[in-house]
């Protein structure tokens, strides 16, 4: 698992410096399960991961990796931005799956008032997004 999830941070990092949202997809599982800041409950599916990250990865400027730890296919990523004026530091929990995807990740965020920041930006876009994929008989 170590060559493969060198090869995942490798890809990993490059996709959230690039802000490469298209390829997000190929390195998530399609039955991902995340945690986020901004929401109580855990959502799932890729699709609607890849939406929330798009636009977590768009609003939170100077987003910036400092410290990650490793145990198998566990990892834990510091990482520091903002949001407007607020400062925000965070931990990315991530687990892969046996064939180096994210299976789960759960973001760790503080203080109270950049998770705050943060909802107040992407919850109405979520929101909107939701309610589009629930009108569309064909988004499942």
């Amino acid at each position: 698992m170590t060559a493969q999830k060198d090869g995942f941070l490798v890809e990993w990092h490059r996709i959230v410096a690039e802000r490469d949202v298209a390829a997000l997809e190929s390195v998530l599982a399609k039955d991902i399960e995340m945690g986020a800041p901004p929401y109580w409950s855990r959502l799932r599916g890729r699709d609607l991961v890849v939406h929330l990250l798009d636009l977590i990865i768009h609003t939170i400027e100077d987003f910036t990796y400092h410290r990650e730890w490793r145990e198998g296919g566990e990892l834990a990523l510091e990482f520091t931005g903002h949001v407007g004026d607020t400062e925000l530091q965070g931990i990315d929990l991530i687990s892969l799956d046996e064939r180096g995807e994210i299976a789960k990740l759960d973001v760790l965020m503080r203080p109270v008032n950049a998770v705050i920041a943060l909802r107040e930006i992407v919850a109405p876009q979520m929101a909107a997004f939701l309610a589009r994929r629930s009108e569309d008989p064909a988004s499942g």
